[in-house]
């Protein structure tokens, strides 16, 4: 790795973990259990602004889902937050509630989180090498704070030094990674923009990070590498 990289900043989703596990396991989950745990913790504290949040996004769609009484459009929020989770829409209400439902799926061992061997052997080899490494998903940080704490391959999560969501912006805009930049900047002194590697397996987030004058590199896992890939592309984290 180059000696410039102070700091490891990396994505989830297809890259340290299969796709499939957060499309076939955990969108499922959320999508059965959603309807049930927002009736039944309608008035908890992390459950209420939630809602509140999805009837403000709905109205900028154009849709007046909003009411002084929020339990009276329980099940319109319901409906839209199930249709957001189809169209896999990255909204951050639905992101927190995804994290409360999938932590009661995680706490009943009903699942446990994917990882590719070669992303767990290398994070625990630059842990161990005292490089600080984050974590940077459009799942909450809640959600990636479970993810890696019940993963298949253990308890991961005392490898990560801190988690980012798209309380930062979105991941394919290049403010996001100044805005992460900014507050790693704070814990790590000196810290310049091409001292942080940001893994992902989107080229589009790669191209934002880059812009922010992070260094990148492309994980490739199940499709061919592209011959005029514009970011350094692998196949694992030993090629890194």
């Amino acid at each position: 790795m180059d000696a410039s990289v102070k700091v490891i900043l990396t994505d989830i989703e297809g890259t340290t973990s299969s796709i499939s596990f957060v499309k076939d396991v955990l969108f499922p989950y959320a999508a059965e259990h959603l309807p049930q745990y927002v009736r039944d913790h309608i008035n908890d504290d992390a459950v209420k602004p939630a809602l509140q949040q999805t009837a403000e996004l709905a109205a900028e769609d154009g849709e007046n889902l909003s009411n002084d009484d929020i339990a009276d459009n329980t099940d319109a929020l319901i409906e839209k937050l199930l249709q957001w989770i189809a169209e896999d829409r990255k909204a951050t209400p639905l992101k927190a509630l995804q994290g409360l439902i999938w932590k009661t799926g995680y706490e009943n061992g009903d699942y446990q989180a994917h990882m590719y061997p070669d992303a767990t052997e290398y994070l625990k080899k630059w842990h161990d090498s005292g490089l600080p490494l984050y974590v940077y998903s459009s799942g909450s940080v809640k959600a990636q704070e479970l993810f890696f704490g019940y993963s298949q391959d253990g308890n991961l999560l005392p490898l990560f030094k801190g988690h980012f969501d798209t309380l930062v912006g979105g991941k394919r805009e290049t403010q996001s990674y100044l805005n992460i930049l900014a507050d790693l900047q704070k814990n790590h002194a000196g810290l310049h923009a091409n001292n942080v590697l940001f893994l992902s397996d989107i080229k589009e987030e790669l191209d934002a990070a880059k812009e922010a004058g992070m260094q990148t590199v492309w994980l490739v896992r199940e499709n061919d590498i592209p011959a005029d890939a514009e970011h350094k592309a692998v196949k694992s984290f030993a090629e890194i």
